[in-house]
């Protein structure tokens, strides 16, 4: 009971410190390595341009595994969000996941205060809740909701506070905040389902290491921000 307690306070302190809309986000640039199996194999790369009001974010993610020579398994994408008034208003990406092409157009729409969404594997309305599904962006912690950045589809989620951690990455100490970050829908195939741990440097409001399984051990790690 005192482990719930401690972790729900601490969870709320968390929510705190990330409430205010207003903030700005002040990084130029984020990169990430992205790891198998403790082998990298690729990179999450965003840059940020901040215009008085806007905010545009672009990313580019690539990573390619081989096996005897082989491709097995690659992703190659562009994506482009705009922000304005800290507000969601487009987000558009291409993506050559396995020579199979996927694709997301999002827009605001002012008039029914909605998302509209054109995606290779969803159409439709969503709602201002949902957070695209990137990790630069300390909100996908905050939300029960996010769109995927490759098909845009919407996957519910909840998170959970795990503990508290200092850790070390590329000679560099961070004081995090552990959480996991799941799928709520247990019939999901196994490849569609979220199941991340998530650390976050609370102070900075930047996401430092992203884990999970899937084929082997895979992480997004910070490499370089400023």
């Amino acid at each position: 009971m005192k482990k719930y307690i401690y972790f729900l306070l601490f969870f709320l302190c968390f929510s705190k410190a990330y409430s205010n809309t207003e903030d700005k986000i002040n990084f130029s640039i984020i990169e990430m390595d992205i790891l198998r199996n403790d082998e990298i194999i690729g990179y999450s790369n965003y840059y940020f341009e901040n215009n008085k009001n806007t905010l545009n974010v672009k990313n580019l993610t690539k990573f390619n595994i081989e096996v005897l020579g082989l491709n097995v398994f690659s992703i190659s994408s562009e994506a482009i969000e705009i922000y304005e008034n800290n507000k969601l208003i487009s987000f558009k990406s291409n993506t050559i996941q396995n020579k199979k092409k996927k694709f997301v157009n999002l827009k605001y729409d002012r008039n029914l205060n909605k998302y509209l969404i054109n995606g290779s594997s969803y159409k439709g309305e969503a709602s201002l809740n949902n957070v695209i599904g990137n990790w630069w962006n300390y909100k996908i912690l905050k939300t029960n909701s996010q769109i995927s950045p490759l098909s845009g589809s919407i996957k519910k989620q909840k998170v959970v506070l795990l503990r508290e951690e200092e850790i070390e990455i590329n000679n560099k100490k961070f004081k995090t905040e552990v959480f996991n970050l799941k799928s709520i829908d247990e019939s999901l195939p196994d490849d569609k389902k979220l199941n991340f741990n998530v650390w976050v440097d609370a102070k900075q409001r930047l996401i430092v290491k992203v884990q999970y399984e899937r084929l082997g051990v895979w992480e997004y790690r910070i490499k370089k921000f400023e």
